[in-house]
């Protein structure tokens, strides 16, 4: 069958992004033919047991419980598990001094699923046939806001500005406020915090200009806080969740060891809220009611919170860190490699400066040696102008055993040694 698709169907149905990339990865993972790859591109968070274990045990509660059948046998709020919605309500007000009710949280079948609705009840065109925008503040971020209008031209992204420290070769992403516009026409903002792809983490002063810039306008600025405190808190350097009358704190439990239950969180104003939450009962009714049901007795518990920083952040530092010193090792030092500084989240960045090829073709060239990463250049929605850096980048997963990441590391860095080298000799 030749099914005639619409145009959203068409958007839809398409490969797009990092999406296309890991589908070759995946293709070529399979067909190995007795190569033997050093996967340094996986977003699938490690198992590690003790977290394992946490959520076992929640479930040999949920098991013994009278609320098994409830939780399973029965359909629930558009807004979500009352249990979990309770949980996130006293322990947010506790640990952040907030006045929150029920009505300011809604769970999402993960937190993609939030964007889409976001992006479509807010950007898009509006009952006038006006463009309202969604706006990246800046770029690189996560390649999953690349496909989630329905409106493909409402996505806009700034480039930012580039603090580099040439003597460590280390760098970071600051928004370029400069450039950045917020109006009447914008329709919301989204940012990831810790960043994915780079580990970048915007200041509180940062994070507080950028809304500031939204409020006239009554335009939502929703933070992707996947990798943020207090769960997992897979932040290196110290943040405070940002919270605020147009503010979206947008979380999910993937990086805490749930992400096959798909369950997202948002935190914000009742009005807001209420609105995804109709968007959300037309497009699923609601989430998987299990997960949500483990996740409140582990929320409850005070575990989740206390695994995040003693577990789960260290394990994904500590690679952070093996990772910068291989690198340090292995790079030529005369070469224009930076590396972003390391922040949190699961994956590191790295910068290839006037790069003689693509990072489509550096991505090729190191299948050839059995090392797997990603090339940057679809962590760069919504960007309209022309930018070499954007095809200069690599994310690099830190998911990897230690080993994996110094030996692919150290094929890496001559890979990237013999193109420079090659360019020159060409020149």
């Amino acid at each position: 069958m030749n099914p005639a698709l619409s145009q959203i169907g068409n958007q839809m149905s398409s490969l797009t992004g990092v999406r296309a990339i890991l589908k070759d990865i995946s293709e070529t993972l399979a067909a190995g033919a007795g190569q033997e790859f050093i996967n340094l591109s996986a977003g699938n968070p490690v198992i590690l047991p003790e977290v394992e274990q946490l959520w076992r045990d929640c479930t040999v509660e949920l098991l013994a419980s009278h609320e098994y059948g409830e939780v399973v046998c029965r359909y629930g709020s558009s807004q979500g598990y009352v249990p979990l919605i309770d949980a996130i309500v006293k322990d947010f007000n506790h640990r952040y001094g907030l006045d929150l009710h029920e009505r300011n949280v809604l769970i999402t079948p993960g937190s993609q699923s939030l964007y889409f609705y976001a992006a479509n009840a807010l950007g898009g065109y509006s009952t006038s046939g006006k463009l309202k925008q969604i706006v990246l503040p800046l770029t690189p971020d996560y390649t999953g806001y690349g496909g989630v209008s329905l409106v493909p031209e409402a996505l806009i992204a700034y480039r930012p500005t580039l603090d580099i420290n040439s003597t460590t070769h280390q760098f970071k992403y600051r928004p370029d406020f400069s450039q950045l516009t917020i109006t009447e026409d914008t329709g919301c903002v989204i940012f990831s915090r810790p960043c994915n792809p780079t580990g970048n983490v915007l200041t509180d002063d940062e994070v507080r200009k950028i809304a500031d810039l939204a409020a006239p306008y009554d335009v939502p600025v929703l933070i992707d806080s996947a990798y943020s405190p207090p769960f997992p808190a897979l932040n290196f350097t110290e943040m405070t969740p940002v919270f605020g009358e147009n503010i979206l704190h947008c979380m999910s439990l993937s990086k805490v060891g749930l992400p096959g239950e798909r369950i997202g969180i948002a935190i914000g104003d009742v009005r807001l809220i209420g609105a995804l939450e109709a968007f959300q009962a037309n497009m699923c009714l609601h989430p998987s009611r299990y997960g949500q049901a483990i996740a409140a007795r582990a929320i409850n518990s005070g575990k989740l919170a206390e695994i995040s920083p003693r577990v789960i952040r260290p394990f994904y530092q500590k690679k952070f860190a093996l990772l910068e010193a291989t690198m340090a090792q292995a790079m030529p030092n005369d070469l224009p490699w930076f590396l972003h500084r390391g922040e949190g989240a699961i994956f590191a960045w790295l910068w290839l400066q006037d790069l003689p090829i693509t990072d489509w073709e550096l991505y090729q060239q190191l299948k050839q040696v059995g090392v797997v990463v990603v090339p940057g250049s679809p962590f760069f929605p919504g960007l309209r102008e022309e930018w070499s850096h954007k095809h200069q980048c690599l994310r690099i997963s830190l998911t990897a055993s230690d080993q994996e990441i110094e030996i692919g590391i150290q094929r890496l860095a001559k890979i990237v040694a013999q193109a420079y080298e090659c360019s020159a000799v060409s020149a």
